[in-house]
């Protein structure tokens, strides 16, 4: 250690020598001061770290010292990072330049292989997936050029190195996902050249990603602090831009850039304009918060989308003709820039005052300048200022309303209401045709507003004629106008928002919704103010209504509602049903002149015929939708129409509540609607942060459901004052708290409006528009015919003797109900995802002959080798199909469960996948040697594609019908089915893989953990922090151990280390799920990130070291790849001591916990040991002491820890500092216990091992004690009082008492010969209750044994009960002691034993609830016996004694139970291994065998070459002594036989 602090003190010498040269040549003197002041700095953490080495090195075991030195070394490091900032950013810029010029090469690669590889794409939908990622990485690819070589032309710019860093991290998403798109794309291409070049091209592409996500977050660490300063000079360059601009607009020299349009810009600026608002509203919130790295985050993201903004803005005024409109739209683009560099002046000082109130109101006053200058360039765009126009029309129009009264105008009641109906139809007209021009130009758009507004103008009017007509009427006509008057500002409002986002369609929702709330409104005032005859107004609003609906089959290439296929299905019949009643009701009241009932069913009919057309507009979307060439729209992360929907619900809710005129019911059912709709928002929030992989964006919808929370919480208690005194002064802070939610709201929906977040609109193919059709034409004629019908029902109605309109009603009805028949049969035909099942099982069982055809060619030995492709290309093939498999199961299941539209897309893309995996599974077995492996990918190859057949007719069954309850079940057993075959493959793809050395598939699992730990999880993490660290620690030190074993076999044993690699894949994959979620539960997000950060960088060096091991098993003797290998090796268990680290500085406290609990483990199994050495008689004392000598240090070393035991229950609910220094204390102590009570043990001499074993059984349970104590706060460690682990952890405390008191009593009592069996006894009992606690706890045990261990150990059992009778009868304290210690081992290891075999796998429930009810009642019947035991030794009696028999009889029956449960485990072949005969027989058979291989030895030798002897003749003499000597060997042979 010394030597190491001294290098590393030699190293910091030189670099401080190094920095005062660099300040001497230095004329900038307060550049010199600050490298004077980095200089002295360095050199006095030197200093510090030298001193705490030594330290550390003269007492190696103080914690104390150790955690100086780790203190010292870390301020050493800060110290040193702050010296050498300048050169380390400069080296971390070039590395990042460099990742980024690689990734930027490898992506453009990648699309030119995806370019050449589309000709011979088989699926349809992976090829368009990976061509919309091409686009979106093609836009980025000039964004990261453009950033390195501004970093290279400005090395020393920090503006130029941010913008290379967003520029990387922004690449990086999009990056990741064409690797995905490639990857699911390279099975189905046909020809092999271009899949093998798009395949390689994707693994280039993803190691270069790796590299620049590594290289962008480190130098993001070295030059994060200045974001806020790099955004400001951003958009005060934009701001010069703006002005610039408008000086060539003015020479007549701003041109539009290729590709700008009027229509691309303007929608560009309505798009970007989203983007800013959602960017401002995240940075206020970070800045409240004073997090100056999120802050400094959100500030570039306000300067990307400003960037965006001004390129958009200068768009517009290229292509606009008019110089006025031009000025203005960059003029206000100006404007917002300004306002925006003001913004971020003001968070800079708002970071450095966090929580100041006054700060805080200016930075709210400037973003509300920002936000009204954003809306001033949104109404620069051509077509709004038209809107504009109509909206001030409206306005102005309405203000008539506001008079006091109406007096008539001089028409009569008839002309007027003739009036009033021509203008309602107008009007009416005017809101369709709104509608319609909402899907073409601004143009059309502006001119259908213009209209409009004219029209609204003529209806008011004519409505307030109406209004001074009926005087008894007036205030209800005038309401309704009000209402007509909003309704009518909605329409435009809505009209505005989708001129700048005409892609959007909820927006299209929207403004359909808002034209048939007009249709309502003029019907309402229709039916109200007018005078006909019955059944005329019902028949004119079911005209107007019908007229609204029929623009939704014009063009039904979007979602017009959220009902599902089988729901439009549903919803046709149901209202056909009603339909059909009204049609005869219209008839019937027709003819008998029954007018109020007439209108009834004329009402509705037209009801029903709207919901008729809403279904069937559907039901021909989705069927459109669901053509395999049609791609489906993609939900957003978050629905900006529910966000503001919500918010305009929560506006009026407030409004209502600070009304004065607001009544006490009013009030309360304005709080429901506020709860119901702040807690929807927060559902949306939580679930869009658990969604998006933008960690910024995830933080900010966290950020704002609570501020929404929270300012809910603050008005409902407000309102609930109100509720109990109704008064003035509680209105007035229910008004106060109305501002803080309003505000919160305001802000979520802005944020939630970013572009980022919106749904993909579908795109229809032509086959899905022919699909499509005989659904709308059946609806269009079914409308044609209901107006029809509708019309002439309304003459009849006046006229009911006309028998020619008759035979027309009888017509159009006809008309109706065949249309309402062929739409019914053919959305029934139409149902999505048949035929692309039919056309699925085709193939499947296609794919499943030719497995067959190739499994009778193996048996055979018939099977030619594909001699055109490598065997690693092929596994390669085969791997990436069983893959892309893999992942359509899931999203097959959901489609088949409730999802029609999207059933026949999934089933296409998995069964594409299907004619590549029996093309590479038959290749790959035609390559592999083994017959058996070649069998076991055809057989789990077939077996697969039989489980995919079988779940595809569950899902033609099922169809998508969430109603279809009986298919359920059937689909779950064949998703799980097709989910284990696809496991069973894949583990033997592994094996045949690792075997041949073809490691890339392992490559790129660890790659696509990576990835996967960079997305969201799908669902809320199920444990806490400590319990994901404590399984990364273990799979950390597990990936540890793997390592150290390749490279040893890389130098005995190559061929091993393509399973070590294999065994190294899944464990990172398990460590990188694991760090998903420990980085979502860490204590803040700087700790997460840096989890996930040296994850990533261990996998990186993983990947790099499975590529050495592939390379080294291909040329086992390559001394150079077995050098990089070694060097891989290294680097990897560097990177693992960084993930530890990591988890450490996460929660060092549980960290410590972890490392004490080991600690702890080893010091039970040392006292195990020691145990050993006792019960031999070997424990010796040294020299002449005494335990009287070791006495007062064993009891005060006790005390201590009784004291670190409440330090470490109190640090449960403490600091992380607090409870690792209680977990290190307790540590210390226990280990200086058990030193001192083995020194103790060993004073007492081996000529009294029994006592020595009770002293040591006695601190070997308070360790056993302080271990459980130490998981116990561990799993309590930042839990609320009353969680489950608080009272665990108190129990355990209890115990650790129970026993250091018990260790107490043993010691005073270990030298009085009177005593200390007796206490030996009661120590025992003590612990076989524990022992019989953790037994019945219900916990499984960590390792099962068999039932031929649990019945050696019963016999134990036996053997204890006969010595505790012959104490019981003796009460000789020798033989009390010796029963104790016999009886603790005897029951703890049967119930060890006992548990481990009844948890056996093969164990049936039944047999393991036996086997441990008979070990409970063992247990507790022998501790009958060892406590009567206890009742003689202290007051002997004959009667007790004579009491012994009953209690061993108890136990030895307990015994013969559990025997029989262990046989019964065992089953009926079970033998017992201890029966003579049986080991007779083992023994032969083992005879037997080696008998066997020594004749195969003897067949293999060869007789000698003999040498040439003479013939030696022995004297006479001699013979009779050989004769003796050969009659004495054979005499031994045959007593050994």
């Amino acid at each position: 250690m010394v030597r190491q602090a001294r290098i590393l003190a030699q190293a910091t010498s030189d670099l401080v020598n190094a920095i005062k040269m660099d300040a001497e040549g230095e004329s900038d003197l307060e550049n010199s001061r600050k490298l004077l002041s980095a200089a002295k700095l360095l050199a006095d953490a030197t200093a510090k770290m030298v001193e705490a080495a030594k330290g550390a090195a003269a007492n190696p075991d103080s914690e104390e010292q150790q955690q100086r030195l780790r203190e010292a070394a870390e301020g050493l490091r800060m110290a040193t990072n702050a010296a050498a900032q300048n050169a380390i950013k400069k080296r971390l810029v070039n590395k990042l330049e460099n990742a980024a010029k690689q990734a930027a090469a490898a992506a453009t690669q990648t699309i030119a292989a995806a370019q050449h590889a589309a000709s011979s794409n088989k699926n349809p939908a992976a090829q368009q997936q990976l061509v919309q990622s091409c686009k979106v990485v093609a836009d980025q690819i000039p964004q990261l050029v453009q950033g390195v070589r501004g970093s290279q032309s400005q090395p020393d710019s920090p503006s130029a190195q941010l913008t290379l860093i967003g520029a990387g991290q922004n690449f990086l998403l999009p990056g990741a996902k064409m690797v995905t798109a490639a990857k699911a794309t390279v099975p189905t291409i046909g020809d092999q050249a271009s899949a093998m070049q798009l395949s390689q091209c994707a693994k280039n592409l993803a190691t270069a990603l790796a590299e620049l996500r590594t290289a962008a977050q480190k130098a993001q660490e070295a030059c994060g602090p200045l974001e806020i300063d790099n955004a400001l000079t951003v958009v005060r360059g934009l701001e010069k831009d703006m002005v610039e601009a408008k000086a060539s607009a003015g020479d007549g020299k701003l041109k539009p850039l290729p590709g700008e349009t009027l229509e691309k810009c303007s929608q560009d600026v309505g798009n970007s304009t989203k983007a800013v608002s959602s960017a401002i509203a995240q940075l206020l919130s970070e800045a409240t918060q004073g997090n100056e790295n999120y802050t400094g985050m959100a500030a570039r993201d306000v300067a990307q989308a400003l960037r965006a903004l001004a390129s958009a803005a200068r768009g517009v005024a290229a292509t606009t003709a008019d110089p006025q409109a031009r000025n203005a739209m960059l003029d206000c683009a100006g404007d917002v820039m300004d306002k925006s560099a003001n913004l971020i002046e003001e968070t800079k000082r708002a970071i450095a005052k966090p929580g100041d109130p006054d700060s805080q109101q200016r930075l709210a006053q400037v973003a509300k300048a920002v936000s009204q200058a954003l809306n001033r360039s949104v109404n620069c765009l051509p077509g709004q200022r038209d809107v504009d126009n109509a909206i001030r029309t409206v306005g102005e129009a309405s203000k008539k309303l506001l008079a006091n009264s109406f007096p008539p105008s001089g028409k009569s009641f008839q002309e007027a209401q003739v009036n009033l109906n021509q203008a309602a139809a107008g009007l009416n007209q005017s809101a369709n045709e709104l509608v319609q021009s909402s899907r073409g130009t601004t143009q059309d758009l502006a001119k259908a507003t213009g209209k409009f507004g004219h029209d609204f103008g003529d209806f008011l009017e004519a409505g307030v004629d109406m209004a001074g007509q009926s005087q008894e009427n007036q205030t209800q006509v005038v309401s309704n106008l009000k209402t007509i008057s909003m309704s009518s500002s909605k329409l435009l409002l809505a009209a505005k928002v989708l001129s700048t986002d005409p892609n959007s369609p909820n927006l299209k929702n929207q403004l359909a919704a808002a034209a048939r709330a007009v249709t309502d409104s003029i019907n309402q005032l229709i039916t109200m103010c007018t005078q006909q005859a019955p059944g005329q107004k019902e028949c004119d609003n079911a005209l107007r209504e019908l007229e609204t609906v029929r623009g939704m089959l014009e063009n039904p290439t979007e979602a017009v509602s959220d009902l599902s296929y089988f729901d439009c299905i549903d919803s046709v019949m149901e209202n056909s049903k009603v339909l059909g009643e009204a049609m005869a009701g219209i008839s019937h009241n027709a003819k008998n002149s029954n007018l109020p009932e007439f209108g009834d069913s004329v009402s509705s009919g037209s009801k029903a015929l709207c919901g008729l057309t809403e279904a069937a507009a559907q039901g021909a979307y989705l069927v459109g939708v669901s053509d395999p060439k049609s791609h489906a729209g993609q939900k957003g992360l978050v629905d900006p129409g529910q966000f503001a929907r919500a918010n305009q619900s929560i506006q009026m809710a407030c409004q209502n509540l600070v009304d004065p005129a607001c009544t006490q019911s009013q009030v309360l059912s304005a709080a429901t609607i506020v709860a119901k709709h702040t807690s929807a928002l927060c559902n949306a929030c939580r679930l869009a942060s658990s969604k998006t992989a933008n960690p910024v964006a995830k933080r900010q919808f966290v950020q704002s459901a609570k501020e929404v929370a929270n300012s809910t919480a603050n008005l409902v208690k407000s309102i609930k004052a109100l509720d109990g005194a109704f008064n003035q002064q509680n209105r007035e802070k229910c008004r106060v708290a109305t501002g803080p939610l309003i505000e919160a709201v305001d802000n979520l929906t802005a944020f939630a409006s970013n572009p980022e977040f919106a749904s993909v609109p579908a795109q229809i193919s032509a086959e899905g528009l022919a699909a499509m059709e005989p659904i709308v034409a059946a609806a269009k004629t079914m409308l044609e015919s209901s107006t029809g019908l509708i019309q002439t029902a309304r003459s009849l109605a006046v006229n009911p003797k006309d028998p020619p309109k008759w035979s027309v009603l009888a017509g159009h009805s006809r008309t109706v109900s065949d249309s309402i028949k062929k739409l019914i049969t053919n959305m029934r035909d139409k149902a999505p995802g048949q035929r692309e099942c039919d056309e699925a099982i085709e193939v499947l069982n296609n794919c499943i002959r030719e497995v067959d055809q190739a499994s009778l060619a193996a048996i055979s030995q018939q099977l030619t080798p594909r001699e055109d492709i490598s065997q690693e290309a092929l596994h390669e093939q085969l791997a990436a199909s069983v893959q892309e498999i893999s992942n359509l199961i899931e999203p097959v299941a959901i489609a088949a469960r409730s999802e029609a539209s999207h059933l026949g897309h999934k089933v296409s893309q998995m069964v594409s996948y299907f004619e590549p995996l029996i093309m590479a599974a038959i290749g790959t077995a035609s390559k592999i040697q083994s017959s058996q492996q070649q069998m076991a990918v055809l057989d789990q190859t077939k077996t697969l594609t039989e489980s995919a057949l079988q779940m595809l007719y569950t899902a033609k069954e099922a169809g998508g019908n969430p109603k279809a309850a009986h298919t359920q079940e059937a689909l779950e057993e064949s998703v799980q089915m097709m989910k284990e075959a696809v496991d069973d493959l894949g583990a033997t793809l592994s094996e045949t893989a690792s075997a041949a050395g073809a490691l890339g598939g392992m490559v790129d699992s660890i790659t696509a953990a990576i990835n996967k730990m960079e997305e969201s999880p799908a669902g809320e993490p199920d444990g806490s922090f400590v319990d994901y660290q404590t399984t990364m620690v273990k799979t950390a030190k597990a990936i540890a151990v793997t390592v150290q074993e390749m490279v040893t076999k890389s130098n005995t044993n190559p061929d091993d280390l393509g399973g070590l690699a294999s065994e190294l894949t899944n464990e990172f994959g398990e460590l990188a799920t694991e760090a998903k979620y420990a980085a979502i539960t860490a204590e803040n997000d700087e700790i997460g990130s840096h989890i996930k950060k040296q994850v990533g960088e261990l996998g990186f060096n993983c990947t790099g070291l499975v590529t050495k091991a592939g390379a080294l098993q291909c040329s086992p003797n390559d001394s150079f790849t077995k050098k990089e290998l070694i060097d891989s090796a290294r680097k990897v268990s560097e990177k693992v001591s960084h993930v530890l680290a990591a988890l450490q500085a996460g929660n060092r406290g549980t960290q410590a916990c972890i490392t004490a609990a080991s600690t702890v483990s080893g010091i039970i199994a040392d006292l195990d040991t020691t145990i050993m050495f006792a019960t031999a008689g070997t424990l010796n004392r040294e020299n002449s002491e005494t335990f009287a000598d070791h006495r007062e240090h064993i009891l005060k070393t006790a005390k201590a820890l009784v004291e670190d035991t409440k330090l470490l229950v109190s640090g449960a609910g403490a600091s992380q500092e607090r409870l690792a220094q209680a977990a290190q204390s307790s540590v210390i102590t226990i280990t200086k216990l058990a030193d001192v009570v083995k020194l103790g043990a060993a004073s007492l001499g081996a000529e009294d091992p029994e006592t020595q074993v009770v002293l040591i059984n006695a601190v070997k349970d308070v360790a056993k004690a302080l271990s459980d104590l130490i998981s116990a706060t561990k799993a309590a460690a930042g839990k609320p009082h009353d969680d489950p682990a608080m009272l665990q952890l108190k129990n355990s405390a209890k115990v650790m008492v129970t026993n250091v008191t018990s260790l107490l009593k043993t010691v005073k009592a270990v030298e009085d010969e009177a005593t200390k069996g007796t206490r030996g006894l009661e120590a025992t009992i003590e612990h076989i209750k524990q022992e019989l606690a953790v037994f019945s706890n219900g916990d499984p045990p960590p390792k099962t044994s068999t039932p031929e261990d649990f019945i050696r150990m019963t016999k134990g059992i036996t053997q204890a009960t006969a010595k505790a009778v012959a104490a019981g009868n003796s009460c000789r304290q020798e033989d009390v002691i010796a029963t104790a210690n016999l009886s603790r081992r005897a029951i703890a290891d049967m119930l060890h034993s006992c548990k481990q075999a009844a948890y056996h796998p093969e164990v049936s429930k039944e047999v393991q609830s036996r086997a441990l009810r008979y070990g409970n009642e063992c247990a507790v019947g022998y501790l009958g016996l060892l406590e009567h035991v206890l009742v003689i030794i202290q007051k002997p009696s004959h009667e007790l004694k004579q009491q012994l028999a009953n209690y061993s009889k108890r136990v030895a029956g307990s015994v013969t139970e559990l025997i029989q449960a262990a046989e019964a485990m065992k089953g009926t072949e079970w033998v017992d291994p201890e029966d003579p005969t049986v080991i007779a027989e083992n023994e032969l058979l083992g005879a037997a065998a080696a008998i066997e291989a020594a004749a195969r030895k003897l067949e293999l030798l060869r007789p000698r070459t003999k040498p040439k002897v003479r013939m030696l003749f022995l004297p006479a003499s001699e013979g009779p002594h050989l004769h003796t000597v050969v009659d004495t060997l054979c005499t031994h042979h045959s007593g050994v036989e």
